[in-house]
């Protein structure tokens, strides 16, 4: 049976800490030809930077090469349907990473293809990124009686994969947002131990890790002044770290706008992680292609 990483909820919590524990060791020693001559198809529709070259450098790093699809050049564009897509790239590829907007377009690729789909970013879930930041937090904190608090919007798709692999992996975390951006039912389902507050203070006090994400995410454009307007309280700044325990860590998926959701003093400072957990999708992403594809 074919497996695929389509959201969260497709890993276990042992398979997730194997993937972050793989994804140390090839840290260790990056070039290894795991995946042979395998070949993977990256199929974008939206802007990348850190998602493209990390997976394109990870399969290079394992032996394999990549072949990338920029959706609006392909026969997706003139309509051809998505069933017809699958079937046609897995009698080519190894492997099929998607970036897309709606996750009905890579539920749907991955229920036609013969080969493991991995999920790069859909508007509603980010996977590698979730794991590539509770690698990151391993490396810095470990995970035991580590609080995670994240601020800004709690229903963007970076924010429902953390809630989703820290409820799995018993990480404490809060989200502190304004009630209209709180995070939904359904992704709340399951993550009892996942808080909601209103109050961007209290979340800070006592935290491990301190985490945002940009406050206008691609396809929310047209929403980008009133969401700033209601996100403005919930800036990472220097008076808001500074609750968090003196030893804290600051993250971010990146890009950052910096100003809004977090200010340079934050980002540049001693205890922002960005880069590291950057570096760290490199890693991970090749963790989870070897688990799937090997």
């Amino acid at each position: 049976m074919v497996r695929h990483l389509l959201s969260d909820d497709d890993l276990s919590a042992e398979e997730a800490l194997r993937v972050i524990a793989s994804a140390i060791e090839l840290k260790k020693r990056p070039v290894q030809p795991l995946l042979p001559s395998k070949n993977v198809a990256l199929v974008f529709s939206k802007p990348s930077t850190r998602t493209r070259v990390s997976f394109e450098v990870g399969i290079n790093q394992l032996g394999g090469s990549a072949v990338f699809i920029k959706s609006d050049d392909s026969q997706i564009s003139r309509g051809e349907p998505l069933s017809d897509f699958a079937r046609t790239l897995s009698r080519y590829v190894n492997g099929i990473i998607i970036r897309a907007g709606p996750h009905s377009q890579v539920e749907e690729i991955a229920r036609h293809s013969t080969v493991p789909v991995i999920n790069g970013l859909t508007d509603s879930f980010h996977p590698c990124q979730a794991l590539a930041d509770f690698m990151t937090i391993k490396e810095k904190k470990g995970l035991d009686g580590v609080k995670l608090a994240f601020f800004g919007d709690g229903n963007n798709n970076v924010c429902r994969s953390l809630i989703r692999t820290a409820s799995k992996l018993g990480v404490s975390m809060v989200v502190a947002c304004p009630k209209q951006f709180a995070p939904s039912k359904d992704v709340l389902k399951g993550a009892p131990g996942v808080k909601v507050t209103d109050r961007p203070k209290d979340a800070a006090k006592g935290a491990d890790v301190i985490y945002t994400d940009v406050w206008v995410s691609m396809g929310s454009e047209a929403e980008a002044e009133a969401r700033k307007a209601a996100l403005k309280p919930f800036q990472v700044n220097g008076a808001l770290m500074r609750l968090a325990k003196k030893d804290a860590i600051f993250m971010h998926c990146l890009p950052a706008h910096r100003g809004e959701e977090v200010t340079s003093e934050v980002i540049d400072g001693k205890q922002s992680v960005v880069f590291d957990q950057a570096e760290n999708r490199l890693h991970v992403q090749k963790a989870i292609m070897v688990t799937l594809m090997r």
